[in-house]
């Protein structure tokens, strides 16, 4: 598919994804997240929004604090926000905020109806894409395309699926939220690390070694 068609499919998929109420949200409030990127090779896929992200004049993935920390990651590996953003079509299991938690600490993690009802958006844009990488990030999204298992097996490594999509290589990330304590021990953030630096060499790889400015 030329870069041109694809652009055009994906606006027109983002015009129906953007006025999507299939899962029954009817708070004005609360739309789904977008991304910009119209000639991507990576999709960075999540697990749900936050409550900052999904708001009319935002609409965007990772813009609260899980994102903030997140983007610090990849800057150590030499690829800042506004150059991901623009590259990556970063999308997400669920892309409306699911709702506080009822214990009062974090967002709510999003039913299977949820899950099942914004899936058909997730399968579109891997058809659509045929991404070379996926960066999942966090446990949900993460077993949307490798079977569960502990994070310290499946981080800091490259894995090969089949998709919707066609084949791609798959590099998970852990979850940036503070609500996540797996990354606060010593081997889990080596792990993390090593991740990081997969990731890097992969977009030098898909995007010329000059892309990164470590690479520069």
């Amino acid at each position: 598919m030329s870069g041109a068609v694809l652009a055009r499919k994906l606006d027109a998929h983002c015009a129906a994804l953007g006025s999507c109420r299939l899962c029954g949200h009817d708070d004005p409030g609360v739309v789904p997240i977008l991304s910009p990127a119209r000639a991507p090779k990576v999709m960075l896929i999540g697990q749900a929004p936050g409550q900052v992200e999904t708001g009319p004049g935002e609409r965007r993935a990772f813009a609260g604090r899980a994102g903030k920390t997140m983007f610090r990651w990849l800057d150590r590996i030499g690829v800042d926000e506004p150059t991901f953003r623009s590259r990556v079509y970063i999308a997400a299991v669920t892309r409306c905020y699911p709702g506080p938690h009822p214990s009062g600490r974090g967002d709510r993690v999003p039913s299977r109806f949820e899950q099942e009802q914004c899936s058909r958006w997730l399968t579109s844009e891997l058809r659509m894409i045929r991404p070379k990488l996926l960066i999942p990030v966090g446990k949900l999204a993460i077993e949307k395309f490798l079977p569960s298992a502990p994070l310290d097996q499946i981080i800091g490594r490259v894995h090969e699926v089949e998709h919707a999509g066609g084949r791609s290589r798959v590099i998970p990330l852990p979850h940036p939220s503070g609500a996540s304590s797996w990354i606060n021990a010593p081997a889990h953030k080596l792990l993390l690390e090593r991740a990081l630096d997969l990731i890097g060499a992969e977009l030098c790889t898909l995007w010329g070694a000059g892309a990164l400015r470590r690479s520069a």
